[in-house]
């Protein structure tokens, strides 16, 4: 990272959190949830008596870091989590939180990704990169870092931003620097903030309703409107990335954001849209939608490592519960809700909510196949596949074998 972008670090760590707050609250989100690491990236089949190695590289203050050793150490496995930042005033906040939680299964280092090869830590099982190859003067030099310190069938989960939900904010963060760039960070706060409600009411920033984070707090503004790094991509750019890193993409998060027949109705333009590649409907989607202001990936080198329906195989809520859900379905018949103020319903079959009030991370498909009365495997899949692509596409199902 420039200078300018570590001495943003130091002055407002990222995100802005208050450590005291551990003792009420894990704060939890993708990537890294440890159920998500095993669907995604080990096909649900991941041994977990064995150790763990974890890199959280770019761990600011440290939610992923704090999440994963968290449930690692729940989950009784033998984790080494190693934390990499450049910022030592985001390390002492992410520190605090660890030792309030009295985990120790956390090692903090100080320093950069593009130092990895050079540091000697060893192969990692799954590296954590969130919010940090974006800010990089070299991306494509940031994950081909972060690819050569996995270790053998290992994987990464990152977040970059996406360029169409970003809609305004480019222009806006050119203007500031015109504006305010010669003056220290905290002089430029508070001008922002001096601008942001005088903008004219055509400026594409005000008019982009999917970008509010500069409302939380003076990190999320600095991060937002004053970084001196920051660029964002589409599905294409991304997957360029990707690809010259010798990786490949395993999922996006959430899944059915890329479907672009979640977006097309008419039935001539979903029987167009089902003949392409699937790299290529994901990039459809992003256009069609409009709204996706960041890009949550999983990254491996093997092809198919993401976990599939089959009679064996144990379905895991995440973070939902199963009678709550049932409830819910049994009362509107779908599933409802919002992509980022996309509104979106899901109708699920009329046996949806028999079937997911099974789902208690304990019973395998086969199981609840026969509990709910149906003959054979295929009848069974022919209602249970709505339901998969309804909840696996907005990440609160996971399958574990």
């Amino acid at each position: 990272m420039t200078d300018p972008v570590q001495d943003q670090y130091e002055a407002y760590p990222y995100p802005g959190r208050n450590p005291a707050e551990e003792a009420t609250r894990l704060v939890t989100g993708s990537p890294s949830r440890v159920a998500e690491i095993d669907h995604y990236l080990f096909g649900g089949r991941r041994d977990w008596r064995k150790p763990f190695r974890v890199l959280v590289a770019g761990g600011g203050t440290g939610d992923a870091t704090v999440m994963l050793a968290q449930q690692l150490h729940d989950k009784g496995v033998k984790a080494e989590i190693t934390y990499l930042d450049l910022s030592s005033a985001s390390r002492a906040i992410a520190e605090q939180r660890i030792k309030i939680r009295g985990l120790t299964n956390v090692t903090f280092l100080s320093g950069s990704l593009l130092d990895l090869a050079a540091m000697g830590l060893g192969g990692f099982d799954y590296i954590d990169c969130c919010g940090v190859l974006h800010h990089l003067p070299d991306p494509d030099a940031g994950l081909a870092s972060l690819a050569g310190a996995l270790a053998p069938g290992g994987g990464i989960g990152i977040m970059v931003y996406g360029e169409y939900g970003r809609a305004g904010l480019y222009p806006l963060q050119a203007a500031l620097q015109q504006l305010a760039g010669n003056l220290p960070l905290k002089e430029q706060v508070a001008l922002a903030k001096k601008l942001l409600p005088a903008l004219p009411v055509t400026n594409g920033f005000r008019n982009n309703r999917f970008l509010g984070d500069h409302k939380r707090g003076d990190a999320e503004l600095v991060d937002l409107l004053l970084h001196r790094q920051d660029r964002a991509y589409t599905v294409p750019q991304l997957a360029e990335l990707v690809a010259g890193a010798g990786l490949q993409i395993a999922s996006f998060i959430e899944p059915l954001r890329y479907d672009p027949s979640l977006y097309l109705t008419d039935p001539v333009l979903a029987k167009r849209t089902a003949a392409l590649p699937v790299l290529e409907q994901a990039a459809l989607a992003e256009r069609l939608a409009g709204n996706m202001k960041l890009h949550i990936v999983y990254l491996t080198r093997e092809a198919d490592t993401v976990a599939q329906p089959a009679p064996e195989a144990t379905p895991i809520f995440i973070e939902w519960e199963a009678a709550t859900i049932a409830r819910a379905v049994q009362q509107q018949g779908a599933i409802k809700g919002a992509f980022d103020g996309l509104p979106v319903t899901l109708p699920l079959p009329r046996q949806a909510p028999t079937i997911l009030r099974l789902i208690d991370g304990t019973r395998r498909m086969d199981a609840i196949r026969q509990e709910t009365g149906f003959a054979d495997w295929d009848g069974f899949m022919a209602v249970f596949r709505p339901i998969w692509r309804a909840l696996n596409g907005i990440n609160r199902l996971v399958l574990r074998y």
